[in-house]
């Protein structure tokens, strides 16, 4: 699996342990050992342009996932397929809002944020109840059996 991260931003990030849970999560959901990830931390300007551009909103914004092959997990008896899985888009000045709010740490929202990512890369939304109570369960779920404790609460997300 390959699991490139590269800080574009002024805040220093725990990268080493973004790629392990990166890689924890898509082991979980059986994401085929060759699929590839990107995670790329920006400031504030470049996630505002991004925000604008994409989602044609205003403001920076915590975390955008740009999927490219369409991956989607897979199971123990058949792995899903290989290929680029996308890229996700951290801004980790606003993760760092998000988390003094919250009452954790920055680790601690890097490391939610980087699991709704993946997720969304994934093909889950929450546009409707339904979607967010599973996307959010499953959240909740991967970050607490890779922390060992109980997941941060969604901010904004």
């Amino acid at each position: 699996m390959s699991i490139e991260v590269n800080n574009e931003s002024t805040v220093a990030a725990d990268e080493e342990e973004l790629v392990r849970l990166a890689r924890f999560v898509l082991d979980s959901l059986y994401v085929h050992p060759e699929a590839e990830l990107s995670i790329i931390m920006v400031d504030t300007e470049a996630m505002e342009r991004l925000h604008i551009e994409w989602m044609d909103e205003p403001g920076a914004t915590d975390v955008l996932s740009f999927p490219m092959d369409e991956l989607r997990p897979g199971t123990a008896m058949k792995p899903g397929a290989a290929g680029v899985l996308g890229d996700i888009v951290i801004c980790p000045q606003v993760a760092q809002e998000q988390a003094q709010k919250a009452g954790h740490g920055l680790l601690d929202e890097m490391l939610l944020l980087t699991t709704h990512g993946i997720l969304h890369l994934l093909g889950f939304v929450h546009a409707e109840p339904a979607e967010k109570e599973e996307m959010f369960g499953l959240q909740r779920q991967l970050l607490s059996s890779f922390t060992g404790k109980a997941a941060p609460t969604e901010t904004t997300l």
